[in-house]
């Protein structure tokens, strides 16, 4: 890694509440953060709401207020949700800002004089009832590539293939129902086709890219790209394109420069510039944590927009799957769909499902369970009786020696354990929570056994006693640390016993 890391999640719909499959990919990559600022690396974590759209313009209308109200308060409670489960963003900020706009007209510009961007008279979906035309995510109906039922206009959830809304098999507005007729407008369009060659070689020389989303993309570009369309007609909550009375920005091409913009805010009254220091910088790597839903978006339109504007592309992009709840998709009527507040409100310690989902995570795409039952047994047969209980018992009898640690000396155990101190961070280092954690698991038992094996509580010699609980309590100092990126306030609360505090990779 270089000198500075910027490190993303995609930017959640300012259209709703923050559920558990959303905190899959923002615990992800807090921890990933975590770990990084721990071994001291100058990383920031950047994130926004996305809040321009159709569903915004009409829910708020529904509601009552006006959109910029509408997406605010959703902006604050998706922050309340966040700080909930400890996840810690150094800019949180909005689509819908002065920056966003500046930028959104800057690559547009950009790509325009580069001759990138043309205007295409097209067949667009209107509703005659509804009086609007209707956007990718109005449309529903039948897959044309897969034939899934009740997919949107855009692209399908289940074999991911992207397609025009028009290509639907029985089409109908998925607000009134109704069958859509088709209407001529003129279009701006993205010369997404001008950039195949540049996106197949960067794809090619990336090995930081998960293989199995690098052959999806390949085979995208080898069955040729069309071209983006990227803009819609009003009425729309969006930034207008300049020149233009009645035509905004698609939100797909704001919603990703939101992570520009959102650097922009980081930047302020810190003396960094947001290009020299970030997006146009050699001393800067980009990485982008999505969900596999958005792959066409973020590994194709993304960085050919960047590509034409002479920004820096990411260094890479971890995709993660979706999470189901008792190997089912969540469902209202099941009782397994769970907003981050219901869930914090039954289990109250965010960090169970920090730990529940870093036990599941690595850099593959694989979809994650929650599994109710297995969720209780894991933080109770795992956290509480291996890490939790080692703590407790160590610390307990420390205390009845006065709190008093002195030396020690067991190279054998000493050995083992230091031994897991790179296996651990290079797991870190790849994303893959999953074996770091079974590797900080086998720290705590290791720790236990020596603990169980000498019996401090049967020693006669002083000195002795105090040797095996001071090399007992350097363990937990250890494990305090190892854990910090998955449970902060755990290693908070371990650091806080020891009479320590901020310790990081290098206290080992």
């Amino acid at each position: 890694m270089t000198k500075k890391i910027l490190v993303t999640s995609a930017l959640p719909y300012a259209n709703g509440p923050i559920h558990v499959g959303h905190l899959v990919e923002y615990i992800q990559t807090d921890i990933f953060v975590r770990f990084l600022k721990l071994t001291g690396k100058d990383a920031v974590y950047i994130c926004a709401d996305d809040t321009h759209g159709t569903p915004i313009e009409i829910n708020a209308k529904k509601a009552g207020v006006k959109p910029e109200e509408f997406v605010e308060k959703w902006h604050k409670e998706h922050q309340e949700d966040f700080k909930s489960f400890l996840i810690e963003f150094d800019s949180y900020y909005s689509t819908d800002s002065e920056e966003n706009k500046k930028f959104a007209e800057h690559f547009f510009n950009t790509l325009k004089e580069k001759g990138l961007i043309y205007k295409l008279k097209i067949k667009v979906m209107y509703c005659e009832k509804c009086k609007r035309a209707l956007p990718d995510r109005f449309v529903r109906g039948t897959c044309p590539k897969c034939d899934a039922e009740d997919q949107y206009g855009d692209i399908c959830e289940k074999c991911g293939e992207k397609y025009e809304p028009t290509e639907l098999v029985s089409p109908r507005c998925a607000e009134c129902g109704e069958e859509p007729v088709l209407k001529d407008s003129e279009h701006y369009f993205f010369k997404l086709s001008k950039f195949s060659d540049k996106l197949k070689k960067w794809l090619e020389e990336h090995e930081e890219l998960q293989p199995e989303i690098k052959n999806y993309v390949l085979n995208w570009i080898k069955e040729g790209l069309m071209d983006w369309d990227i803009s819609r007609d009003g009425p729309y909550f969006g930034f207008k394109i300049p020149g233009e009375e009645d035509k905004y920005f698609y939100v797909w091409l704001d919603a990703p420069i939101g992570y520009v913009s959102s650097t922009e805010n980081y930047c302020k009254g810190k003396n960094l510039d947001v290009l020299k220091d970030y997006w146009q910088s050699k001393d800067c790597d980009i990485v982008h944590f999505i969900g596999k839903d958005i792959i066409y978006f973020h590994f194709l339109f993304w960085p050919a927009m960047l590509m034409g504007v002479d920004f820096n592309l990411p260094k890479n992009m971890v995709v993660h799957g979706f999470l189901t709840v008792n190997k089912e998709k969540m469902s209202k009527s099941k009782g397994t769909f769970y907003t981050a507040k219901e869930f914090i409100e039954k289990y109250k310690n965010p960090e169970y499902l920090r730990f529940y989902f870093a036990k599941g995570l690595s850099k593959k795409m694989s979809d994650l369970d929650l599994n109710l039952e297995l969720f209780k047994e894991e933080v109770n047969n795992e956290l509480v009786a291996n890490i939790s209980n080692f703590c407790y018992r160590v610390l307990s009898f420390a205390e009845k020696l006065g709190g008093e640690i002195k030396d020690f000396d067991d190279d054998k155990v000493i050995k083992e354990i230091e031994a897991k101190f790179s296996i651990i961070k290079e797991a870190y280092e790849d994303y893959n929570f999953k074996k770091a954690l079974a590797e900080i698991l086998a720290v705590s038992a290791l720790g236990n056994a020596y603990f169980q094996g000498k019996e401090p509580w049967k020693l006669e010699d002083e000195e002795e006693k105090r040797k095996v609980i001071t090399l007992c309590v350097n363990i937990i100092k250890n494990l305090g640390i190892l854990i910090k990126p998955i449970m902060p306030e755990f290693s908070k609360g371990v650091e806080e016993q020891l009479g320590l505090e901020d310790l990081s990779w290098d206290d080992l």
